[in-house]
């Protein structure tokens, strides 16, 4: 009997060293950086919005940050400090939703309290038509909480050792570059015309258009309840919220949806909304005619080259493009125009046509 007793308890010893062990190591790395900022020999793969995202947010070192969908994907955050002297970190969550950029400032404000300076803010207007509840993605409640008795779930993942820990190690070349998370996988050559034409299939054609306060209450509700309460709490922050440049295509889309009154009135609606606040500042690149109708600036109908995310950083900088309540009328109109009289047609004459892109010749 005690032969068996002493077999079990050995047993019971080594479970609980594994355990101990394994706990200890995911402390020690801390791959979703819960408890410390990243070790500095330590190849780590940031890879996972979702679940990095929160530990990154409360415990590197920064004084601004960059929110937003895959439109801020491609920033260099060197850039905020070379211009505006910000120590930028990027926190982008592809696809979010108003409702994801308000999970993630919540542990933004409660880390840095009021010592963030700037929140940059990429705003995918359809999204604020959304229910303001909707996520992208499931937020994990042991990673986005401060209670320590469920990050069990964390300290014995299988998933987290596996490929967070030890696979880095086997691999160090996959370190990633901080200044540049979460950098889509496209290189140059994919930001052509012919890439962005190859995938692209037209809208089916809508016979009745949506009345001009189609998207509005959505979007009120969307500004109550994940935007605006932060631009009022947190008056010593200045918000710097742009709305992106997206390709033509995308509102050949609008216009043959018969959306475009509605999507321009919610646009004017939330630029509006914001510019109430002293500490808010809005940028609008949906009307660059330079950028949106040069397809090979793009790599699909949405998604842009890193050196115009370079253009609009510079804009932030020296005021360009910057919506006012003054022209705030003339843009929309403009872009109107633009949406409502392209040669969509045009488009596909010529489909390899090389045309310089944007950024070709721009320091």
């Amino acid at each position: 009997m005690n032969r068996y007793r002493k077999w079990l308890i050995g047993v019971f010893a080594l479970l609980l060293a594994g355990f101990v062990l394994a706990a200890a190591l995911v402390i020690y790395v801390d791959p979703f950086f819960q408890y410390h900022k990243p070790l500095s020999w330590f190849p780590y793969l940031v890879d996972n919005q979702v679940n990095q995202n929160p530990g990154l947010a409360k415990n590197m070192e920064y004084d601004a940050v960059l929110l937003g969908s895959s439109m801020t994907a491609s920033f260099n955050t060197d850039w905020f400090e070379q211009q505006m002297g910000l120590k930028t970190q990027k926190l982008s969550y592809n696809g979010s939703y108003p409702k994801d950029l308000a999970n993630i400032m919540d542990l933004v404000f409660a880390a840095k309290k009021d010592r963030v300076k700037a929140v940059f803010m990429a705003v995918d207007e359809a999204t604020f038509s959304a229910d303001p509840e909707e996520t992208k993605f499931p937020i994990t409640p042991w990673l986005y909480d401060n209670n320590p008795f469920n990050d069990v779930s964390y300290l014995f993942n299988k998933e987290v050792i596996l490929d967070y820990i030890l696979r880095p190690l086997a691999d160090p070349t996959d370190k990633s570059d901080w200044s540049v998370l979460y950098q889509p996988w496209w290189t140059d050559e994919y930001y052509s015309k012919a890439t962005v034409l190859m995938y692209y299939e037209p809208v089916p054609i809508e016979k009745e258009p949506l009345p001009e306060t189609y998207f509005l209450e959505a979007v009120e509700k969307n500004l109550d309840l994940n935007l605006c309460p932060y631009l009022e709490a947190h008056p010593e922050t200045e918000f710097y919220i742009f709305f992106p440049p997206y390709s033509i295509l995308y509102w050949n889309d609008v216009t043959r949806a018969k959306q475009l009154d509605a999507v321009t009135a919610r646009i004017s609606y939330m630029a509006r909304r914001l510019q109430e606040y002293d500490n808010v500042r809005v940028f609008s690149f949906l009307d660059q005619e330079e950028i949106v109708c040069n397809l090979n600036n793009y790599a699909d109908t949405m998604h842009y080259h890193k050196d115009v995310c370079r253009y609009i950083t510079d804009c932030f900088s020296n005021g360009d493009c910057e919506l006012t309540a003054d022209n705030i009328r003339e843009r929309m109109e403009a872009l109107k125009a633009l949406a409502a009289g392209y040669d969509y047609e045009a488009i596909w004459d010529d489909w390899y046509e090389n045309t310089p892109r944007f950024y070709e010749g721009r320091g």
